[in-house]
């Protein structure tokens, strides 16, 4: 298929009609690759690539409904200044240059008594690593500003693999439709992984036994053979029992084990402890199921685990994910293209993201770093020696913390502060775009340049702009170029186009000229890259003990770590609250999409039958859900989706959204996980009554 309109460094140069390639930019494993259908300068259909494997022409419901969130009437098109109190959401529209010379000035003023007083903001809005953090980095490397630990979603899991795998590597997706035994451990892959999930069907029609495990009776859960409804962060008793009863039967791979890892003496030992006995009680499930699961992932080959990142979202959540992915090498699973495990595979592509962010500009400053799950505290602490300069900017690019980030009482509360300069880059006036002094019109995928990793497969995917920029937006790349020059910065490496910088993330180890043809191009990677070990360790080896880990005085073993807010039936919260997406939205982008907004109605709290009928609570009634932290308000949904003792908080919705002006996060809490300094949303207790 060829396109009929032109390669230009022009973003704003597409006009005509044709079918253009681009990239899903959405947090979401599969990075599809899409076909954009534009006729006289307008998008008129998104598509998935047929061409591409991984997307084989099908799109999630979501991102096929792309123009809509595109061309939305309420989408913000020219830059406005606030005109009202902080949180009313009342704007005057300015014109470019006036917004980018004030916000200059202003942050000037901050600079020149502390830079690390101005903080940038962002997560995964767009996973482009253009429009991501390429000119944004460099600009608020040469400011000196503060730096982000960007942790709010995966860096817990992601820790968990570095520090037992070498990295963010695992097996190819595609040959999941091979395996005899795939295990699904803490994923809605038909809500949050679809692609994945077509694969899965493959391998369950060739004769595959599907398992689940989820403290949710997910979409996914009700189509698989099995499902293993346990108690949230719980998952590495579970896995660690499992280990128990591959020693026990000997259903071991001694040469793998032998050649291949490093301390499975010690790791023995401690699997030993957890008897199916103590993890189903700890777990709260059958101890048959333990056994059961057990034996087929000794026996079943090959045997494969696809992982996800709910379950690393409570205190014990690295831990968990190191023991769940040590199982591969228990049983020689890797030997096996069709066998191993897959939690993110983001790891195994050659990004220069030294080329592209350029932390060489900090020229030798070592700003400090504040924890965007804790931005809450962060936004109210004042100035000290131990916290440093009181935050007195913040730009907003990529995310929309008032709604996402936890603990949001305190995070409204942040932003609200009337000293607080806030630039919001964005598409739409979200809760957080409420409290900016400034918002900024952003590009979406199909107006911009961009390129892709992937963490669901391992094929780079480039986005080629589709249509013109809608009324005055700009990409995050050029707003920032602008803003360097008004500040000041003379580098030639603000000059830098989209395009040129679309060639610097992977220099010469991809392809570019493929990329440009084809719009994606596969990594050169072994089906079973593992099969002989050769993991990205120190060692080379599977590491069961990390040496990093206990010279940081940590446990260099992974072990079961109980919630920090335990269970207990006698305590004044004495249910535990998961908070998983609604299966229409991903995080909180596509809320104010108004057919997926219909689809998924209004916030409900999923509630067992037993529990609901303990408090009083008819299906479809308004309840509150409340803890210390805060309450929130929405329609009780009695269901078999919500074991007993849990109960399910679907997000995320918008704020203003809300039946009162919350969301679930209003309940969760700034604590952090064991590694990774993650937050913990999923180690959560609340008491439900009806309202």
């Amino acid at each position: 298929m060829q396109d009929t309109i032109g390669i230009s460094t022009d973003v704003s140069a597409p006009t005509g009609s044709g079918v253009v390639r681009g990239a899903c930019p959405h947090d979401c494993p599969d990075t599809c690759a899409l076909l954009t259908t534009v006729s006289d300068g307008v998008a008129i259909k998104v598509q998935g690539n047929p061409e591409h494997r991984a997307t084989g022409g099908v799109l999630c419901t979501k991102v096929s409904r792309y123009t809509e969130r595109t061309y939305h009437r309420d989408r913000i098109l020219r830059p406005l200044r606030r005109a009202g109190p902080k949180g009313a959401g009342r704007f005057e529209p300015v014109s470019w240059d006036e917004a980018l010379d004030d916000i200059a000035a202003r942050l000037k003023i901050i600079a020149a008594r502390d830079p690390q007083a101005i903080l940038p903001y962002s997560y995964a809005g767009t996973m482009g690593l253009v429009q991501g953090e390429s000119i944004s980095a460099r600009f608020f490397h040469k400011l000196g500003a503060s730096l982000l630990d960007r942790t709010i979603c995966s860096a817990a899991g992601g820790e968990a693999l570095v520090q037992t795998l070498g990295g963010k590597v695992g097996m190819k997706v595609q040959f999941f439709a091979e395996s005899k035994l795939v295990v699904i451990w803490g994923s809605n892959s038909i809500a949050s992984n679809l692609h994945f999930w077509r694969v899965a069907q493959e391998a369950k029609r060739a004769g595959a036994k599907l398992i689940c495990i989820d403290p949710r009776r997910t979409e996914t859960a009700e189509k698989c053979h099995e499902h293993i409804q346990l108690l949230p962060g719980t998952d590495a008793a579970l896995a660690l029992a499992v280990m128990h009863e591959l020693i026990v039967n000997d259903w071991l791979d001694h040469e793998y084990l032998r050649d291949h890892t490093l301390g499975w003496e010690a790791m023995r030992e401690r699997a030993l402890r957890w008897t199916p006995e103590r993890a189903a009680q700890v777990c709260g499930v059958p101890v048959e199921q333990v056994r059961s699961l057990a034996r087929d992932y000794g026996t079943i080959k090959p045997a494969a685990i696809r992982v996800n990142y709910g379950m690393q979202r409570v205190r014990g959540g690295g831990n968990a994910a190191r023991a769940i992915v040590s199982l591969p090498a228990l049983t020689g699973a890797w030997r096996h293209r069709a066998g191993g495990v897959l939690l993110s595979s983001s790891g195994m592509f050659p990004v220069d993201r030294a080329a592209l962010q350029r932390p060489d500009l900090l020229a030798g400053r070592t700003p400090r770093t504040i924890n965007m799950s804790t931005i809450g505290d962060d936004l109210l602490r004042p100035s000290s020696t131990a916290f440093g300069p009181k935050v007195e900017a913040v730009v907003v690019y990529n995310s929309n913390p008032v709604a996402v980030a936890p603990q949001s009482g305190k995070v409204v509360a942040g932003f609200a502060r009337e000293d607080l300069f806030t630039v919001v880059l964005e598409h739409f006036q979200t809760d957080t775009a409420d409290y900016a002094d400034y918002i900024l019109p952003a590009t979406t995928q199909l107006e911009h340049w961009d390129i892709h990793l992937a963490y669901g497969h391992t094929d780079v995917t480039l986005n080629r702009p589709a249509i013109a920029p809608v009324g005055e937006a700009k990409p995050n790349t050029q707003v920032f170029r602008e803003l360097a020059r008004r500040m000041g910065f003379e580098d030639p490496c603000f000059e830098d186009s989209d395009l040129q910088l679309c060639r610097t993330a992977y220099g010469d180890k991809v392809d570019f000229d493929e990329l440009v043809q084809e719009g994606f191009s596969p990594l050169a990677i072994p089906d079973a890259p593992f099969a002989n070990g050769g993991f990205p360790t120190a060692s080379g080896k599977c590491e069961f003990f990390s040496e990093r880990l206990a010279r940081e005085g940590l446990d260099g073993l992974p072990d079961h770590l109980p919630n920090y807010e335990p269970g207990g039936t006698s305590e004044v919260y004495p249910l535990a609250m998961i908070s998983p997406p609604a299966r229409n939205f991903l995080n909180s982008t596509f809320v104010n999409v108004t057919s997926l907004r219909d689809i998924e109605r209004e916030p409900v709290l999923e509630i067992n039958v037993q529990d609901a009928a303990a408090r009083g609570i008819a299906d479809g009634s308004v309840v509150r859900v409340f803890n210390d932290r805060g309450e929130y308000f929405c329609k009780a949904q009695v269901t078999d989706r919500a074991r007993p003792g849990v109960v399910n908080g679907l997000g995320v919705w918008w704020r203003k959204f809300g039946p009162r002006g919350t969301n679930v996060n209003e309940l969760t809490s700034q604590r952090l996980t064991d590694i990774g300094r993650a937050p913990v949303f999923y180690d959560c207790r609340v008491q439900v009554q009806a309202a």
